[in-house]
């Protein structure tokens, strides 16, 4: 069962970028990646998490133009996928990215200079 669900959610996440790059015509959903589909062990539910560049505000905006979609987004998966009952999805931003970068940044912060300590 544990395999299955994983599987489930690969395909799920193929399979939503497929829909929005190519199905939603909605100007929010621009430039935006789908990072992970959690996937619930009963295969009702998913988390799709995406990530993009951009401010708060544009956030927010892709959300909701996520959010408009989903009805037919989860239409659009229901024909696509081999499963008898097409999970509900939710949409979260994933930012874990974001926390990446900040942790590379400070990360940078903390690296000595080797020349610096040759002249001791």
């Amino acid at each position: 069962m544990t395999g299955r669900h994983v599987r489930v959610g690969e395909e799920i996440k193929r399979e939503v970028s497929a829909i929005i790059a190519t199905e939603v015509k909605d100007p929010r959903l621009g430039m935006l990646s789908i990072t992970d589909v959690d996937v619930s062990r009963d295969l009702s539910f998913a988390k799709v998490y995406f990530s993009m560049l951009g401010t708060v505000e544009e956030r927010e905006k892709t959300l909701e133009g996520l959010n408009r979609a989903k009805g037919f987004i989860r239409s659009e998966l229901a024909k696509r996928l081999r499963v008898r009952h097409t999970p509900e999805i939710t949409f979260h931003f994933d930012n874990s990215l974001e926390q990446g970068a900040k942790m590379d940044a400070l990360l940078k912060t903390l690296q000595v200079d080797p020349t610096e300590s040759e002249g001791e």
